[in-house]
């Protein structure tokens, strides 16, 4: 079944909402195909409305049919739904804990980091490409930076670490963007944040994504004010 799945994917020094499922999916052991779309070209968008309705990125396909090219696919898209999906096709995965409270906490900082955090999207904008001195945008996203630390504290010292549950979950796929987000700003750390970090990019899907990154040619110019 899971040989039969393709993960449609924005650039990947760009793309935080891509790198979720595709975490997730490296964790559950899924195998699947990558269609990496560069983002922000001409052709982005109808090449996005091929994979999903939504136009955008990312999606998953699974191919159920009888045969790849015929009908039956299920399309997933958004990435928390695609983790969700993830989920189902490998419960052994565990990508959720197995206690009760402690998935209602998981599900529950998920769905923050999905829906929040305004200030960190509009002013620390992912780019696995460089690193960026610019203390008047960690101000303007300062309460978010506090806020994501104390859920990490949180969960870390609950939980035993490494990862924010213990072991890997949907929870630790949805924040893995903003560790790469708070090492291309300078964001200051502390010392279980930085433990955390450390612990997600140790990650061998994490460094196979960054060196998938480390190899693409489109280069965005990303506004900065």
């Amino acid at each position: 079944m899971s040989a039969d799945l393709t993960l449609i994917l924005g650039s990947k020094t760009y793309s935080s909402w891509s790198l979720r499922p595709y975490l997730a999916l490296r964790h559950a052991g899924l195998a699947f195909e990558e269609v990496v779309i560069p983002l922000r070209q001409a052709d982005s968008k109808a090449r996005m409305l091929a994979h999903s309705p939504a136009g955008k990125v990312p999606a998953l396909v699974h191919h159920t049919g009888p045969h790849r090219a015929a009908g039956g696919d299920i399309t997933v898209w958004d990435s928390l739904a695609i983790c969700e999906y993830a989920a189902e096709l490998a419960p052994e995965a565990r990508l959720w804990p197995q206690d009760a409270a402690a998935r209602a906490h998981a599900r529950s900082i998920s769905a923050e980091m999905h829906s929040g955090f305004m200030d960190v999207r509009r002013n620390l904008f992912m780019d696995l490409g460089r690193t960026i001195d610019r203390p008047e945008r960690l101000a303007k996203a300062a309460g978010d930076i506090t806020r994501v630390q104390a859920i990490w504290a949180d969960c870390l010292d609950r939980y035993g670490g490494p990862f924010l549950f213990g072991a890997f979950t949907i929870a630790d796929a949805m924040y893995a963007p903003v560790v790469t987000r708070f090492q291309t700003w300078k964001v200051p750390l502390s010392e279980a944040s930085q433990a955390y970090v450390d612990a997600i990019e140790a990650l061998p899907s994490m460094k196979d994504w960054r060196a998938d990154a480390a190899k693409e040619t489109v280069v965005l110019d990303m506004l900065l004010d």
